[in-house]
């Protein structure tokens, strides 16, 4: 049977994009939330939280690759990559809440507290999401199902991120009764428990199917793997994109409560329902976010995965560039033009990984090799990069202009404030487009892998002496 065949279940879909849900919940309150804790609440400077945000990526680099070919070794009963959702879910919560819990520490004890949590929750986080990035290449051989199921994953990631858009800053003012590092402790706890929660359901409506090559080949070297992962061309022009992708995203991430405090005028003052004016603009984005996934599927079948990403790329990129040249006063200007170019983008990330998954299978079928958890992982770690890069440069960047927390912002300090949150992050995004452009591989190259490797599996499956199971020969499974 044809490998588009090999359908998941509506249950299994929700329940996988519920653990990208849960890693939002944190990791996202953490891109758009940190800088501005570390700068306005917790008392660390702008130059410092974009050094550690630099610094800890360097352990990134070491941590990132072995915990995908420890993922890609682990053998249990409930499989390789699933485990991990289960055995790290409450580490990961806790992590998530002791970033900003606002201890009562001098100027140098608060820098070592921010890099020592920092660390941490770097490393957890890690630990539980390149097995769970992972777990969408073992799940159903179908490059059409990988798709669908990567748009359910981006779902249920960017409902998170809405969430913390709509609720964290209120949340901290409600819980925090005018404290905010008081609102911040007591959100991130709520938020941590919430995630907890979501990634066990994840561990438990999910199912490993897929063998991939690697199973009956533990004792290649990691290095080896590495070099079969830096002859894959498509892989390697991914994770330059990525850097370049998450770049752009952490700087507009990092600076835009700066943005609409300083530049805009939000003083926390409700305009729509409970939701300030920065609450109200992430909000209305993530919610075009949202609906911009729902066209990923038609977009990828009218244009295919490549040509839709580097079209939907270009055009948000213009969007970014746009927010240059509208003043501070054209406030519902921003609405609009912040939506357009959220729901232009919806689709990117879902079409993103939906590609990676795609890249892993060229490499277990052009060298024989199948490494989701390491090519997973290293996809992870160019996006961390990215995001150090980007929020490294937000911070240092801010400091260069002469950025003072809670002061009046000089003429310089709101230029770079501009700068940071449109003409940067629209060039990178520029340059993430152009580079797209080298990805070679086709749909009809994808078909033909899948065909090919469905066909292997099922070989390699009998001459273990094992039957091939459905979803090896990319049936359907009951």
């Amino acid at each position: 049977m044809d490998p588009s065949s090999a359908k998941l279940s509506l249950k299994e879909k929700i329940g996988y994009g519920l653990g990208d849900t849960a890693s939002n919940f944190v990791f996202h309150s953490v891109n758009v939330l940190l800088l501005f804790y570390y700068t306005d609440v917790f008392g660390i400077s702008a130059a410092a939280a974009g050094t550690l945000f630099v610094v800890a990526r360097v352990w990134d680099a070491i941590n990132d690759p072995l915990m995908g070919a420890l993922a890609d070794r682990t053998h249990t009963r409930w499989g390789k990559y699933r485990p991990y959702l289960l055995w790290l879910a409450v580490p990961f919560g806790i992590c998530g809440y002791l970033a900003f819990a606002n201890p009562q520490f001098g100027e140098s004890g608060k820098l070592v507290y921010a890099y020592v949590t920092y660390f941490l929750l770097m490393t957890i986080y890690t630990a539980i999401n390149v097995p769970y990035s992972a777990l969408m290449g073992v799940m159903t051989p179908s490059s059409a199902e990988r798709t669908s199921l990567s748009s359910f994953r981006f779902v249920g990631a960017f409902s998170g991120q809405l969430l913390i858009s709509m609720g964290a800053l209120p949340l901290v003012k409600k819980l925090g009764e005018g404290d905010m590092a008081t609102g911040f402790k007591y959100t991130m706890a709520l938020f941590a428990v919430v995630a907890v929660i979501l990634f066990i359901i994840t561990f438990c409506t999910t199912r490993e199917r897929i063998q991939t090559a690697v199973e009956k080949q533990d004792k290649v070297s990691i290095g080896k793997d590495m070099l079969f992962l830096l002859k894959n061309r498509p892989w390697v022009i991914m994770v330059i994109a990525a850097i370049l992708t998450l770049s752009n995203a952490a700087i507009r991430w990092a600076v835009t409560p700066h943005f609409f405090k300083y530049y805009v005028g939000d003083d926390g003052t409700t305009v729509f329902w409970f939701l300030d004016r920065t609450s109200l603009i992430m909000t209305t984005g993530s919610l075009a976010f949202i609906a911009g996934i729902f066209f990923t599927g038609m977009l990828s079948r009218r244009f295919g995965k490549r040509n839709a990403l580097i079209g939907l790329t270009i055009l948000n990129a213009l969007s970014l560039l746009a927010f240059y040249f509208i003043p501070p006063s054209a406030y519902s200007t921003m609405i609009v033009v912040n939506a357009i170019g959220s729901f232009i983008a919806g689709p990117t990330p879902a079409l993103v990984w939906a590609i990676y998954t795609d890249v892993v299978e060229y490499g277990e079928w052009r060298f024989g090799r199948g490494t989701p958890g390491l090519a997973f992982s290293v996809a992870t770690l160019a996006q961390q990069l990215g995001i150090a890069v980007g929020g490294g440069m937000a911070g240092w960047l801010l400091h260069f202009y002469g950025f003072q927390a809670n002061q009046l912002q000089s003429e310089s300090a709101i230029s770079g404030l501009r700068t940071l949150f449109s003409l940067l992050p629209g060039i990178l995004a520029l340059g993430n487009g152009l580079v797209l452009f080298w990805y070679p591989l086709t749909e009809s190259t994808v078909a033909q892998i899948e065909s090919d490797l469905a066909e292997r599996r099922g070989k390699l499956a009998i001459s273990n002496d094992e039957p091939p199971t459905k979803a090896m020969l990319g049936e359907a499974p009951n």
